[in-house]
């Protein structure tokens, strides 16, 4: 199905199940949202909030979880003056409610019927969607190799921190604004990727994130028709 087939489709009902703090300014959301059709693991979704007045905002945001029934997760990170994110992150309970749609995008995913390597490669909350795909193989019993680079300003600054240190794939975690080991803060550079003979690369994350990253795979010989890139606008 097209996207603009799923936005045609229309709104559904979503009703907050839990919610979960992932940093200070970050938290997952739980949903229930019957008849949720199911996605796949890198997709995203819109979300609409409504006021009583009737005026409405809409924001897209990635799923953090494989399809679970009608059961959904977003994890979303605080935007200053962001009328949706703040609203989410800092008010919304459970039983509280909203509207979602979706799934959209279909190119940003990872399937775990395919057995090659995959390099993930994330920047600030462009780690949703490939925590997505993480979770997917597990769920699935894949043994495809993942490998993952996380950037990221200090450690209070990771998602899902525990579940990440608990992989049973090769996760590196860069910070750019605090010194760890042998590696000073800084921005990802070639030396921070590893020599990984991966079949697709997925970077995710702030539009120059994801450009420099791409420019540094595609400078040690990584084939272009093997990376897939999602972009938004700056996290930090």
């Amino acid at each position: 199905m097209t996207e603009t087939a799923v936005r045609r489709r229309g709104w559904l009902a979503a009703t907050v199940h839990a919610v979960r703090s992932e940093t200070p300014v970050a938290r997952t959301i739980v949903i229930d949202v019957p008849g949720w059709p199911g996605h796949l693991a890198g997709q995203h979704v819109d979300v609409k909030l409504t006021a009583e007045d009737g005026y409405s905002a809409q924001r897209s945001y990635s799923l953090a979880a494989p399809a679970d029934g009608e059961r959904v997760e977003l994890t979303v990170q605080r935007v200053e003056d962001g009328e949706v994110s703040e609203y989410l992150v800092d008010e919304l309970l459970p039983t509280d409610q909203f509207e979602i749609r979706g799934p959209v995008g279909r190119w940003f995913t990872w399937r775990p019927s395919d057995p090659e390597p995959v390099l993930l490669v994330a920047g600030g909350s462009g780690i949703v969607p490939l925590m997505a795909m993480i979770r997917e193989r597990a769920r699935a019993g894949s043994t495809a190799p993942f490998t993952l680079v996380y950037s990221v300003r200090g450690p209070s600054d990771v998602y899902y921190a525990d579940e990440l240190a608990a992989l049973d794939i090769d996760v590196t975690i860069l910070y750019t604004r605090v010194a760890v080991g042998t590696r000073r803060a800084g921005r990802i550079t070639a030396a921070d990727l590893p020599p990984v003979d991966a079949a697709r690369v997925y970077v995710c994350g702030p539009t120059g994130f994801v450009e420099t990253a791409s420019e540094l795979l595609l400078a040690r010989g990584q084939d272009p028709a093997t990376i897939r890139t999602e972009r938004f606008g700056p996290t930090g």
